[in-house]
Parts: C-alpha cells; structure tokens; sequence
C-alpha cells in the first residue's frame, strides 16, 4: 500500500526512475526509525517525497509525526503536503476535530494576545490626531475604506503565497522576487481602488464642510495617494510574511493573518494621517 499514487504527485516523482526509487526506499529501509527521521532531515525535498510514496502509510505517518517532534514542523508539513496527506501546509497538526480545544488555544492564544496589546498603539494614533479629525471630518469616514482595502489585499497576497509555499513553487530565497512581482500587481490594484475612492469622495462629499483654503479634489487626491501608499506596502508584506514564517520554522497559519492583521491597521492609520496632512498642510 502506497501514500499516494504518482499522479498526485505529478511531475516531482517523475524526475526520479522507478529502479532509483527502489533502491533509495531500500537504503532508507535498511536504517532504524531514528536514523529514517534524520535522513528525512537532510535529504532533497522532492527525493525523500518519491521515497516516501514508495513506503507503507502507516510507517510514513510515523515518521512524519517523529519528524514533528523532532522540532521540524516545517518540513513535516511540507512532505505531507507533497504526499497528499494534507491539502495545505497551513492545516495544523493532527485532525482539526480530534484536536482538543485546550490544543487549539495553546497554538493560537499567545500570538492573539500580544497583538491585542500592540493593538493599543492604534488608538495612540487615532489619539495624536484627533485634531486633524475635528478640522476635516471627512477624513473619519474614509479611514476605514483604506485599512480595509490595505487588510484586504494583503490577506489575498498572503494567502496566494501560502499556497505557493505549500505547492512548492517558491522557496523563501525567493522573497526579493516575490517582494518585485506583488509590488507591481499591487500598484495596479492600488491605483484602482484610489480611482474608485476618490470619485466616490467627489461624487457623493460635496456637501461636507472643508476648512478654509482647501478644495474636494485636494481631499479625493489625498486619501487616494494614502490608499495608494497603504495597498502597495500591505501586499508586498502579505506577501513576504509566509516566507518569513517558513524561514523561522514557524506556522504560517498561525502567523500571517493576526500579524498582517495588526501590522496593516496600525500603518494604514499612520500612513492615512500623515499623507494627508503632509498633502493638505492641516499641521
């Protein structure tokens, strides 16, 4: 009985013929539980996929597990990913119902609570320009369009990446061309959501009142410029944080949603206020 046959594992079984696996799958055999776990450490990711597809599944989901505990969670993840034994390196470990709540909370909580506390620093901006507020109140109804936009697309980037991760198609010594290819498609998505927020801001604002010397267009220019700011830098780091997480060994299921979460409301605010009074000059 095999893992999974060689069409699921497409074209990286095929780069290894049948008498080379037999023979790989045979050394690897020869050796105790042990020493199958630190092979599997070092061996090349696509071989030791091929091995493995060879090899009883209740002997592979031993040492996958053995692998985990060995403190290379990573890895294990990526094998079962290439066997067909997960659908994604972001599922955790074990079956999602058969895990205990308290398992789950243990995963989650610490990273839940520490980026609740930093979510303080988001009212200390709010905070800080509670003057720019009362001068254009304007400006309170678009921040949210901005960090939602900048949320949005970094979660759509990161998630893309995830998969990527998870498919074997980039590696994290790839981030500087990740990093180029999410800036650019983020500048076109950025300079589409600023043409829709800023005839929004001219079509339906016209009635708001604006302090003296400064026009709705220089309004709509402004928060587009912050929306433009904010989805380039929100994408490009929802597109970098999984490789982060892969290159510290830890869960990018885990990781990348809260933290983008917390890193995009707290710029999208500094970026939003700053912008805007650096175009508009209302400090």
């Amino acid at each position: 009985m095999t893992v999974m046959n060689t069409i699921v594992l497409g074209n990286q079984t095929q780069k290894f013929a049948t008498k080379e696996i037999q023979a790989a799958k045979s050394a690897f055999l020869f050796h105790d539980e042990k020493d199958r776990v630190r092979l599997l450490t070092v061996m090349p990711i696509n071989e030791a996929i091929a091995v493995l597809n060879s090899c009883p599944l209740a002997l592979v989901r031993n040492l996958l597990d053995s692998l985990a505990e060995e403190g290379d969670t990573v890895r294990s993840r990526h094998l079962a990913t290439g066997l067909g034994l997960i659908s994604s390196e972001a599922e955790p470990d074990g079956n999602y119902l058969a895990n205990s709540v308290i398992a789950h909370v243990r995963q989650r909580i610490g990273w839940i609570v520490g980026l609740a506390l930093l979510g303080i620093v988001s009212g200390m901006i709010i905070s800080h320009y509670e003057d720019t507020i009362a001068q254009l109140v304007l400006l309170a109804i678009y921040l949210p369009v901005v960090a939602a936009a900048g949320g949005n697309t970094g979660s759509q980037a990161a998630t893309l990446v995830v998969r990527a991760l998870a498919m074997n198609e980039i590696r994290p010594h790839q981030w500087l061309t990740v990093m180029w290819k999410e800036i650019r498609i983020a500048v076109v998505i950025a300079i589409a959501l600023a043409i829709v927020v800023m005839l929004r801001v001219l079509l339906f604002s016209d009635a708001s009142v604006l302090p003296s010397g400064i026009d709705l267009d220089d309004v709509a220019l402004a928060i587009g410029l912050a929306l433009v700011i904010q989805v380039t830098l929100s994408t490009t780091l929802g597109a970098l944080l999984p490789l982060i997480a892969r290159k510290m060994r830890l869960d990018p299921a885990v990781l990348v949603s809260p933290v983008l979460a917390s890193i995009v409301d707290i710029s999208g605010m500094a970026i939003y206020f700053v912008t805007i009074n650096a175009w508009l000059g209302l400090m």
